[in-house]
This record gives structure tokens, C-alpha cells and sequence, in this order.
């Protein structure tokens, strides 16, 4: 059950004015934190700007706003009518916990009205500042054809900042850290920038993006950055069964209607490092579930096929895209208790998913699943499915697909972000999941759309299969920057494992960069609802005291604890599933000692599994040794990680 709690009341007191008392003379506004430690500083002379302080220091100075409508820039010269204050305390309760089972969801607002049918909405959270455009203008459509989004920030800070290549992206990006300065005009970027504005984390992004484009970030040559959008698609070309380009672009960027509200643009702030992976202001400025019934939304882990390019072994037929293959990862999925298998690319002919190949029977093999309790997921190119849409959902309906993995979309122009909606809402209907690869914007919708059960745009563990990208140093970027914006399918789960010396990218029998509890560890460290098995199921079998852990662990969390973390180079976290606890630690390629302090836990003694990094890891990576013991509130562990390495645990009453 999708919850809300309100309780709002006048803000009397939580916002303070700087100048004068009437509203309509003023042009200074200060709006702070329910705990009073970060504070927004608006002014409206001449233009709509704004300051953001932590603990009395300025980390943001005169960043500005201004959008164009119909050549008219809301923004500029603005004539305040009303300032209205209000604060807001209540809870969430997200149907799919991705963090927690309750999220605080308290804020100060102050709303300007403004002079011409518009008004700006600033908001202060204990995790950080937001604001956004509302207007009720005249007109029943209008074109946008800029919006201004200048971050300036106090200093020349450092950015980790996963700049692109093109628009057309499947925003798979590394998260490099530059210095502001460095980045030229030219230099743009998807989401999120983490800015280290010293010691503070920013964390730049934004939320609820619907019938507009995604935020780009850009650079400025100084201290800030700036906002960039995919401009509005004239013409678009197919290339081959996937590739849909734009060939023309508008000199505008939305075509929307005049009254409506703007996405949020969001500034979360972590005064430690671990703050990000818990921080959920993305989450709690989406709009509210449009999901009526959610009760059918299972999450759960999955058997995936295309990682391991469909090595299984052992068996008495030919492995491939065919049924025999497919009932066998069902097998092993029920062997374990996991949820679902998937059907990645090859089970319909390219450009029509209606054509099922001759090796591939889904009814059956659906009918079987249900058998085993486990679900089926089926790939789709997005172009594919969006031409024949309304019938191949039904056909999906009607065979019992649990869910659909949607690929291959690498933009997120308006057009594009429309789909994401429409897709949702569609598949909602037909009580499907779906999990978006090939793009990262539909990982600000899992609050709107719950079915949305993951989200790739992330350079996941695929990487290894070309290349030595996936690697730890890596690894150890995505929880405080990916991650910051939602679900991230990095689809860990490799049993074949791998230091710097002895690896190399092969296709067809891939192997991972890291040690096997690096790999454990990311099922207690990376979000993802849909968690991937990206092995081989026949590896996976001979690894049944790895499968102890990997059968067991959930994919959705009451409670979460970061315990220590350094952006790229190390995370200790702890997290809750009804009464167990799980521990999950990774580290770069630093060997490291690592403090566990059990005070998390609850009274009483537990039952504790750990994995670690076995004495020769360093060399073979795969080596790893079990543990079992006890612990309670009063335990104290001293965990030894090895290059690339990492530690896993899981705990019960």
C-alpha cells in the first residue's frame, strides 16, 4: 500500500525574510532546513537568483534561473505579487524499498508568485535544496526554447563528472573527477555531478521530468555548471532495428502545454561521503504512484542470460536462444528460490516482436516457469515495441510475462521521455515490470511508476566483456554518483573472477575485474529491485556455497546504514530485510583494513556468515573463505580487503 502522510501547516517560523515586510517590495527571501543546517538565499532584483549555505558557508553564490516561453523569459525582471511560506512534515512509504520502509519526506517552501502568470517554487529538505518553474499562462500549448540552470559555485571545486560524447548515449559514462575550471562550455555531462565543495557533497540532478527533456550539465570555464537539454526532434531515422536518430532538431526544446509545472531542479547535499547512497531527495520530489493496485509488484533477482553468452555446460543438449536453455535457467532458478529468468535479444526476429524465432516457444516456457515459481522477463528493442505497442503488450498479457527489460532508447528528448511514461502507464495496466536499459533518465520516475523496477545508464559489469571499464576504482564511484539518481542495474554476479594481471576482456566467456566478494558485496551495496544473476547458471552450480549467499540476499531493504565510505575508494554498508541484516564492503584497487562496528544491530544475538577475501585473492582473485560466527551490538571487526577486493555478511536473529 502506497502511503502519504501530511501534515502541513503555515510556515510562521522555519522562514525568515531579509527585507522588507511586504512582500511585494522585497527581494530577498531565506528559506532554511527543518534542522536548520542548510539555507537557501533567494533574491529577485533583476532576476530570480539564489545562494545555498551549509552550516553557515556559502557552497552555492548567485546561481540563476530564468526559462523561455514563447520568447518571453520568465526569470528575468521579475514582479514578486505574493511570497507564500509553507512547511511540510510527513512520511512515504515506498511500495518498492529501495532504501528504506519509511522515508521522512519534511521541507520548508517558499512560493513566489509572480507578475505574468508564473511562479518559482524553492524548496529547503535536510537532504539538500530544490526549485522549479509553475506557470498558468493563456495559452493551451507553448514552446520552450531555453531554460537557464547555472549552478555557480563558491570556489573551484572538484566535480566528478561523467561527461559525454553526444546526445545520442546510452549514459554509460565514468565518473572522473575534474576541477570546475577545467571544464570547458563545450564539456557536457548527464546526471549526476558531485561536486566535493570542501568536504560537502553536491550532488547536482533533478526530479519529476515529464513531457519536457532531461537535464545536461555543461561546463563554464569558472566555478559552475550549467544546464544543457536535447533539443525537440523534427526528424528522426532508423538504423538498422534499434539506432533512432534525430536527423533535425527544433531551435525549441519542449512543445507542452501553458499550465503545468516544470521538473525540479535539485541540489542534494552530504556532509559525509556515505550520505549520498542514503539521501533520497530525487525519490521524494517525483510525483506520487500513479499505480493503483500494486500488490502484484514482486521484486526479486534474475537469471540472465546474455553476460554469460549462454554457457552452460553439462547438459545433453545445445546451449542457445532456444527452450531447452531457457527451461534450464528456470531450473536453476527454482533450485534457489529466485524470482525470475529474463530472454535477452534473440527470441524474436529484429523489428517485429510478434515474430517469435522457431527455437524459442514462450508460452511453454512461461507455463513451465509457473510450474517452478519462477517468472519470465522478455528484452525488447524500444523502437520495436513502441510501433506495435497496444498489440505486443497484449500478446505479452496473454502469454503471463511477468515483465519486460526495454532497450536501446540512448536518448532523452522530450519525445523520448514521453515514452518512458507512456510505456509505464501501458505496462502498469497489464501488471508488467519493467527494467529501462540504454538510457538513465527513467530512473527518476520509480516513485511515479513503481513497475519501473530498475534502470541501467549505468557502465555496468557488460563493460568487461570489451574492456577493463568495469573495474573496482570504478565500481567504487557508482554508489555516491549513479546511484545518488535511483535503481542501477550494474548486473553483478560473476564467478569468474579476476585481478589486473590476469584479465582480459573476453565476449563469449566473460570474466569480472575485482575479487568474488567484490562481487558478493554488490548485492548489499548496489540498489537495484531487479537484481541480476549475470553468470552462468552451470557456474553457478558449482559454487553452491557462493549460491548460500546469492539465493538468500533481497533486493529490497527496510533500513540502510553506510557505515564508512570514500567516494572512489572504498563503502561499508549495512542493510535490513525484516529481521536479518546483510554487510556489504568493497574496496578500489587499495588494499585496505576496514573497522565493522555491529552497534546497528538490535539486542540480542546473531547468527553471522561472512565471506572474505581468501590470503592468495591478490593473486587468484577468485579465492574466498567462509566464516561463521556470532555477533551482537557489542562486536567489533577488524575485515581485511585485498586489491579490488571486498567482504560480505549476512546476519540472523
Amino acid at each position: 500500500m502506497h502511503t502519504l502522510l501530511k501534515r502541513t501547516m503555515p510556515l510562521l517560523f522555519a522562514l525568515l525574510c531579509l527585507a522588507a515586510p511586504a512582500a511585494a517590495r522585497q527581494s530577498d527571501y531565506r528559506v532554511l532546513s527543518p534542522n536548520k543546517k542548510i539555507e537557501l538565499r533567494v533574491g529577485t532584483a533583476g532576476r530570480v537568483s539564489y545562494d545555498v549555505l551549509v552550516n553557515g558557508k556559502a557552497v552555492l553564490r548567485d546561481s540563476t534561473l530564468s526559462i523561455d516561453i514563447d520568447h518571453r523569459v520568465l526569470g528575468l525582471d521579475p514582479k514578486v505579487l505574493k511570497a507564500v511560506p509553507r512547511a511540510h512534515e510527513g512520511w512515504v512509504e515506498p511500495v518498492v524499498r529501495q532504501k528504506f520502509a519509511r522515508v521522512r519526506d519534511a521541507y520548508n517552501e517558499l512560493r513566489l508568485e509572480m507578475e505574468g502568470g508564473y511562479a518559482v517554487v524553492f524548496r529547503a529538505y535536510d537532504e539538500g535544496v530544490a526549485y522549479r518553474f509553475e506557470t498558468a499562462l493563456p495559452q493551451t500549448e507553448v514552446k520552450v526554447y531555453k531554460e537557464e540552470a547555472a549552478f555557480n559555485f563558491a570556489d573551484n571545486y572538484t566535480a566528478f563528472y561523467p561527461q559525454e560524447e553526444s546526445l545520442f548515449s546510452h549514459n554509460e559514462r565514468v565518473y572522473a573527477p575534474k576541477p570546475l575550471k577545467d571544464i570547458p562550455p563545450a564539456a557536457f555531462a548527464s546526471l549526476p555531478a558531485v561536486v566535493d565543495a570542501g568536504g560537502v557533497k553536491i550532488a547536482v540532478a533533478e526530479s519529476d521530468v515529464e513531457d519536457y527533456p532531461g537535464l545536461w550539465l555543461r561546463g563554464t570555464g569558472g566555478n559552475g555548471l550549467g544546464a544543457m537539454f536535447p533539443p525537440y526532434p523534427l526528424k528522426e531515422e532508423l538504423k538498422g532495428d534499434r539506432d533512432f536518430k534525430v536527423t533535425e532538431a527544433a531551435d525549441y526544446i519542449a512543445v507542452t502545454k501553458g499550465t503545468r509545472t516544470y521538473p525540479w531542479r535539485l541540489l542534494g547535499v552530504a556532509e559525509r561521503d556515505g550520505d549520498l547512497i542514503t539521501n533520497q531527495l530525487v525519490y521524494l520530489l517525483e510525483s506520487p504512484s500513479r499505480v493503483q493496485d500494486t500488490s502484484w509488484i514482486k521484486p526479486g533477482k534474475v537469471a540472465w542470460d546474455w553476460w554469460n553468452a549462454n554457457n552452460i555446460y553439462g547438459v545433453d543438449f545445445k546451449s542457445g536462444v532456444n527452450t531447452e536453455t531457457y527451461k534450464y535457467y528456470i531450473d536453476f532458478a527454482s533450485k534457489y528460490g529466485i524470482e525470475y529468468i529474463v530472454l535477452d535479444e534473440g527470441w524474436y526476429k529484429r523489428g517485429n516482436v510478434l515474430e517469435v524465432v522457431p527455437d524459442i516457444n514462450v508460452q511453454e516456457l512461461v507455463d513451465y516457469g509457473r510450474q517452478k515459481k519462477v517468472g519470465v522477463i522478455l528484452w525488447v528493442v524500444w523502437k520495436t515495441l513502441d510501433d506495435q505497442l497496444e498489440p505486443a503488450l497484449d500478446q505479452f498479457e496473454k502469454w503471463g510475462v511477468k515483465g519486460i527489460k526495454v532497450d536501446f532508447m540512448q536518448r532523452d528528448d522530450q519525445k523520448v521521455v514521453n515514452f518512458f511514461h507512456k510505456l509505464s502507464r501501458e505496462a502498469a495496466r497489464r501488471k508488467m515490470l519493467v527494467d529501462y536499459h540504454g538510457a538513465q533518465r527513467s530512473a527518476l520516475m520509480t516513485r511515479t511508476w513503481p513497475n519501473i523496477i530498475s534502470t541501467e545508464g549505468v557502465r555496468g559489469m557488460e563493460w568487461s566483456k570489451w574492456s577493463a571499464e568495469a573495474n573496482p576504482e570504478h565500481n567504487l564511484t557508482l554508489p555516491f554518483t549513479r546511484m545518488f539518481l535511483g535503481p542501477m542495474d550494474y548486473t553483478p554476479g560473476a564467478m569468474l573472477n579476476a585481478q589486473q594481471k590476469g584479465f582480459a576482456p573476453v565476449f563469449d566467456r566473460p570474466m569480472a575485474l575485482g575479487t568474488r566478494c567484490h562481487q558478493l558485496a554488490m548485492y548489499v551495496v548496489f540498489e537495484s529491485p531487479l537484481q541480476m544473476l549475470a553468470d552462468s547458471p552451470s557456474n553457478y552450480l558449482r559454487e553452491p556455497e557462493a549460491m548460500e549467499f546469492l539465493s538468500a540476499v533481497p533486493t529490497v531493504w527496510d533500513e540502510t546504514r553506510v557505515l564508512d565510505g570514500k567516494i572512489g575508494d572504498y563503502v561499508l554498508v549495512a542493510r535490513r530485510n525484516g529481521r536479518d541484516w546483510y554487510v556489504g564492503a568493497m574496496t578500489d584497487w587499495t588494499a585496505r583494513e576496514l573497522d565493522v562496528d555491529f552497534s546497528f544491530l538490535p539486542e540480542g544475538s546473531f547468527k553471522m556468515d561472512a565471506y572474505q577475501d581468501g590470503v592468495n585473492a591478490n593473486r587468484y582473485a577468485g579465492d574466498y573463505k567462509k566464516v561463521s560466527g556470532r555477533a551482537d551490538r557489542s562486536t567489533r571487526l577488524k575485515i581485511k580487503l585485498a586489491e579490488g577486493g571486498g567482504w560480505a555478511a549476512h546476519l540472523r536473529p
